[in-house]
């Protein structure tokens, strides 16, 4: 079988020390590995990202914003509980990841407290859910929750949340707001697209001021983004779908990117998603037409590009399906290797860490 296929060829040893733990401050301090042919590359900093691009590129954002969807509470029995809300499926009906999950059973009631307040036996819940079925492609519950008519679950939220960081990041003491994109605007996502961390107002102004346009997208990251690939051959994989929508003012900037022999850079795995789930779902005469549903398309070695020239992406988990559409577009070895020489030079990993950039010249044959 093509070594590209094995879960197992998408290892790689990181040393504890490489995982980012804090954000670079400024944001835009942050290192910036430049992917510029099949053979070459360049260490940079990310605010010399305009340096790196050209008139007439467009880079397209995603516009997603993380809501607080930790909650703790306690259940009837007084057991403690901690969820992490993904989607709403219903109205006020939302899948949820439940710890601990193995001995929470259907109709059990959670009473949500503030953190501060789940110890306190007199504390009067603020928020109440009941699990009323088990989602079995995420392993997930549904939880219904009972809501005051004159209230939103998301304002709920915003006094009894917290922002769920990676359970890799053990510094805590990072700000919520460091963990949203200077463009965050779409209320929704459980994660951050951490490719965008990196930009600054500044520095979105700058490339603006180079000729560089700027489109968004908005994808909502759910449990499809961070769900591990568990099968060797890959390609049994299923994708858990996620919730994107691409309007017709962006597709109308890629369309005329595209026409005028500009290049379409997408910053992060959740934005190639959606141009790419785009491309697939509804594409037209012109070659693509605005879009707004669910994909559950799994990128990996192979697979055609059809929208994305070029990428903005962090680095990724060893194993997951983010080091696999980052494969698919520069070759699985050569990523490897980049990795390696990303290791050796100390660049910082995963959501708070640096970033890479990905040219269209980078791409080749692989």
């Amino acid at each position: 079988m093509n070594e590209d296929y094995l879960l197992s060829s998408y290892h790689y040893e990181l040393p504890s020390e490489a995982i980012a733990q804090q954000p670079a401050l400024p944001r835009d301090s942050s290192r910036l590995l430049v992917i510029d042919s099949p053979t070459t590359f360049a260490h940079r900093t990310f605010r010399e990202l305009p340096d790196c691009l050209q008139a007439g590129d467009l880079l397209v954002l995603n516009n997603t914003r993380v809501f607080p969807a930790r909650l703790y509470g306690r259940k009837s029995t007084g057991a403690r509980v901690e969820v992490l809300l993904l989607e709403e499926r219903q109205p006020n009906c939302w899948l949820a990841l439940v710890k601990p999950g193995k001995r929470f059973t259907l109709g059990s009631e959670i009473w949500f407290f503030a953190p501060s307040e789940v110890e306190q036996p007199e504390a009067e819940p603020q928020l109440r859910a009941t699990a009323i079925a088990r989602d079995e492609a995420t392993g997930g519950r549904l939880l219904q929750f009972d809501l005051p008519p004159e209230k939103s679950l998301f304002s709920i939220l915003e006094a009894i949340g917290q922002v769920p960081l990676p359970p890799y990041i053990q510094a805590r003491d990072s700000l919520p707001s460091q963990y949203q994109t200077v463009y965050a605007r779409e209320l929704g996502s459980a994660a951050a697209p951490t490719a965008g961390l990196h930009f600054t107002e500044v520095l979105l102004d700058a490339l603006q001021q180079r000729g560089i346009s700027i489109a968004d997208v908005t994808l909502h990251v759910g449990v499809g983004t961070f769900r591990p690939v568990e099968t060797e051959d890959i390609r049994s994989h299923a994708m858990h779908s996620e919730w994107f929508e691409v309007n017709a003012a962006t597709v109308e900037k890629i369309l005329q990117t595209k026409a005028a022999g500009g290049r379409v850079i997408a910053v992060g795995t959740t934005v190639a998603r959606s141009l790419e789930g785009t491309a697939r779902a509804k594409a037209s005469e012109s070659g693509l037409s605005p879009f707004s549903g669910r994909t559950n398309l799994f990128i990996y070695p192979g697979y055609q590009w059809q929208v994305v020239d070029g990428l903005i992406t962090n680095f990724h988990l060893p194993g997951s399906s983010l080091l696999m559409l980052v494969s698919a577009l520069v070759g699985r070895k050569r990523l490897l290797e980049l990795y390696q020489t990303a290791i050796a030079q100390g660049y910082r990993f995963y959501s708070f860490g640096d970033a890479m950039l990905i040219l269209p010249e980078a791409r080749g044959i692989h």
